[in-house]
């Protein structure tokens, strides 16, 4: 059905606004939505598959035939211009067939076609003939016959360039366990490195089901990630100046460092980004620069480049050492110290490396130093899996490794365990793009799968919406809510559905650093000044009112003071605090005439005019980015204008956004505790990960690839471009079974193109292999 009353207001969609639609579902919800024949309640379905429509909430009563367009309801709805739900509708007039179809837009959903026909390679069943692949597929443990090669060859320097699903893991356990069983390597001399401590356990824990593996050998394997393997180092040499207890833990410190670091240099706090500080010191440490080897770029490095000099000279004199020290001050002592690097390199002669394409340049030049006697390294990683550039992760070490090792063995492993050949062949034609990797295909085991699907929001919250219904239709079909991911490029993008997901009944999880919308730094400025207006002596808003008003913090006890003096409001007492530049008087005292007015309009109105009447907006450009070049303030004004848009009075919008803020930290405490809950994450967190449905969102130019990406091709560096490009390549590789990207036609409030990277999948001409 496509028609139905709102509380006596006619709804035909073809004449109904997309940017209601979200309205009118929620109207559904709450019973306001009745048939536009039988009067019975009614919901409006907005799904990924379907066309919207109209259906009965009974599901036992039959859709009704629909009123014929010149009937009298048909024809007031046209006669008469309506606003419902914050849109006002046209008055009739003659519509040809051609502009009727148009305002009847409604895009379906694009199944990815023309995609290579499956074959099944025999490789992916066969394994070798070697006596030892033979004794582990006799305990279960089957390999083929690529990963056999990986496990057996006696390459002394060997090359694993494992695709997505490939099943690296088995590999890498498994060549440990063949140079412990087979060739007889003592344990004591192999040195097993992986990226995270969660891989670490997963491997021993592995090994110990391996046949012949016994706890005492494992026990004497050295293991770890390269952080913990060259802290052990340091600990052993120096353990008193390395002692846990000096170590600096948390960003917030370095933050408290850095900022009476900046107070001594005179750099104004409240325009500053630390976080991005805090980013580029470790790079510069990750690639080995001392402050005096830096050569600052612009005006923020050369700030970031005084507070690093001052932060070392912070930790020299307070005893203190970091994370990155950790790597830098193994790198400095095996240097140093020809004698223990010596014994290092005696002790170790067996190297297996996980995630090679993420190492950075010191861990390179450690191992490089430690592995200069070794009798074998193994590397394994796969360069379309490079995204951690901003960390200093550097995949040109792993390209390069022919270089530094002419001998070098490549073993391909191309088989996917773990996807369906449609969604195989979809991550295929999107990396094959890339100019700057090893050219290789991934080939899947089965083509079960459906084709992955784009479909067609026409905002974040009609993609919010649609995914919901998806989901819900698909648990009610059996499936579990942790069958499914929802992946986005920036935490930012997750303000809809996560807000959508808090008000149903649906468990879900965020990932451990995800904080709440509401509490980014530009949106609480915004929040503040219509807290302000709501109740101008409100304490909670003060702190984050005076950075956009160009008041220091100390300003808040001179207000409270001068609120009592005078008996006003704290708002009121802004403009009276000693010591005002002229400038400051002046924009305090319009802000304080403004901000009075906010609460009785619109709060999407109200926020545009924080933004441009009281100066938000160039503030935001005075102080530059939230932190990184990811998430710009000022693109945060647009997403919590959306945001506001929904909602018909400041009051209620702000009170929305606290109890926003409450259920995201509810929601990070369950997260912990919730193994089956539908996982809100990042694409970056979502790496080694794997589910049976996975929804992508804003597969749009701006989201995916990002701006940042985007400005840099513009002028001329293409590498962040590649990188946006392997980041959707591992995105869509999380997807076993279904795969769903979201094309939405607005973004942030503005008209969106389809991301560059999706559009050959459209044009139908599949890639030959390579």
């Amino acid at each position: 059905m496509k028609t139905a009353y709102w509380k006596n207001e006619y709804i035909a969609l073809e004449h109904w606004p997309k940017e209601a639609y979200t309205r009118v579902h929620e109207a559904g919800k709450n019973g306001e939505l009745h048939c536009s024949s039988c009067h019975q309640a009614v919901i409006f379905y907005l799904g990924i598959h379907d066309e919207p429509h109209f259906i009965h909430k009974d599901p036992t009563i039959p859709p009704c035939q629909e009123l014929p367009k010149n009937s009298h309801a048909a024809a007031q709805a046209k006669e008469e211009p309506a606003e419902y739900g914050g849109f006002r509708l046209p008055k009739s007039r003659s519509i040809s067939a051609e502009e009727e179809n148009e305002k009847n837009d409604w895009q379906s959903p694009y199944h990815i076609k023309n995609l290579q026909p499956f074959v099944l390679s025999a490789a992916n069943h066969q394994s070798s003939c070697h006596p030892f692949t033979q004794t582990l597929k006799e305990h279960g443990w089957t390999l083929d016959e690529e990963q056999s090669l990986a496990v057996t060859t006696d390459a002394r320097h060997l090359l694993v360039l494992a695709g997505a699903g490939s099943g690296k893991t088995r590999v890498l356990t498994s060549r440990t366990a063949f140079l412990l069983l087979e060739k007889r390597v003592n344990p004591k001399s192999i040195m097993l490195v992986t990226f995270t401590s969660k891989a670490a356990s997963e491997m021993k824990e592995r090994l110990t089901r391996m046949p012949g593996m016994g706890p005492s050998t494992l026990q004497q394997l050295y293991t770890g990630t390269f952080h913990a393997i060259f802290y052990r180092i340091l600990m052993h040499y120096d353990p008193d100046k390395w002692h846990s207890s000096k170590l600096i833990k948390f960003d917030g410190e370095k933050e408290y460092i850095l900022k009476i670091a900046a107070s001594e240099l005179g750099i104004d706090e409240r325009e500053f980004a630390f976080d991005a500080c805090i980013q580029q010191i470790g790079k510069w440490k990750n690639d080995l620069y001392l402050p005096s080897d830096v050569r600052p770029d612009g005006d923020f490095e050369h700030s970031a480049l005084e507070l690093y000099k001052k932060y070392e000279q912070y930790k020299e004199t307070h005893d203190k050492f970091d994370f990155d020290d950790m790597q830098t001050g193994c790198y400095t002592l095996l240097k140093s110290d020809p004698a223990l690097l010596s014994a290092y390199q005696n002790r170790f002669r067996y190297f297996l490396m996980d995630e090679f394409q993420d190492i950075n340049r010191v861990q390179y030049e450690i191992m490089r130093l430690l592995t200069d006697k070794a009798e074998h390294i193994c590397f394994v990683g796969d360069d379309d899996q490079a995204i951690y550039s901003f960390r200093g992760s550097d995949s040109s070490f792993l390209l390069n490794l022919k270089i530094d090792f002419p001998d070098l063995e490549t073993v391909y492993l191309a088989a996917n365990y773990r996807s369906g050949h449609k969604i195989v062949q979809t991550a295929n034609q999107i990396i094959a793009q890339n100019h700057v990797r090893t050219q290789k295909k991934m080939r899947a085991l089965h083509d079960q799968s459906p084709a992955p699907v784009l479909f067609y929001p026409h905002d974040e919250e009609m993609e919010s919406v649609m995914i919901m219904t998806d989901i819900m239709e698909k648990i009610r079909n059996g499936a579990s809510p942790s069958d499914f991911a929802i992946l986005y490029r920036t935490n930012v993008m997750s303000r809809a559905i996560f807000e959508r997901l808090a008000v149903s009944s649906l468990p879900f999880r965020v990932d451990a650093d995800y904080d709440s919308f509401y509490n980014r730094r530009a949106v609480k400025g915004i929040l503040a000044f219509l807290k302000a207006s709501l109740n101008p002596d409100d304490p909670s808003m003060l702190n984050d009112l005076l950075p956009p008003l160009y008041l220091r913090k100390t300003a808040v006890q001179d207000a409270k003071a001068l609120s009592i003096l005078n008996d006003c409001s704290l708002l009121e007492a802004l403009p009276h605090i000693g010591g005002l530049k002229p400038f400051q008087k002046k924009t305090i005292e319009k802000a304080v005439s403004i901000i009075g007015t906010l609460k009785n309009i619109r709060p999407d109105i109200a926020i545009e005019t924080i933004e441009k009447e009281l100066g938000f907006q160039n503030y935001l450009k005075k102080r530059g980015n939230e932190g990184n070049k990811m998430d710009k303030g000022s693109d945060e004004i647009k997403d919590v204008k959306v945001a506001a848009s929904k909602f018909n009075s400041v009051q209620a919008f702000v009170d929305h956004a606290t109890h926003m803020v409450a259920m995201s930290k509810e929601v990070k405490k369950r997260s912990k505790t919730e193994p089956f809950a539908i996982q809100l994450g990042t694409i970056h967190r979502s790496k080694g990960l794997e589910y049976k449905y996975v929804y992508l969102l804003g597969c749009v130019e701006g989201c995916m690839p990002h701006d940042y990406a985007l400005e840099a091709w513009r002028e001329g560096d293409r590498k962040p471009i590649e990188e946006e490009r392997r980041l959707l390549y591992v995105a869509v590789t999380r997807a076993c079974s279904e795969l769903y990207m979201s094309v939405s036609a607005k973004r942030r409030g503005k008209t969106a193109r389809p991301s560059r990277f999706i559009n050959n999948l459209k044009k139908g001409a599949p890639i030959a292999a390579r």
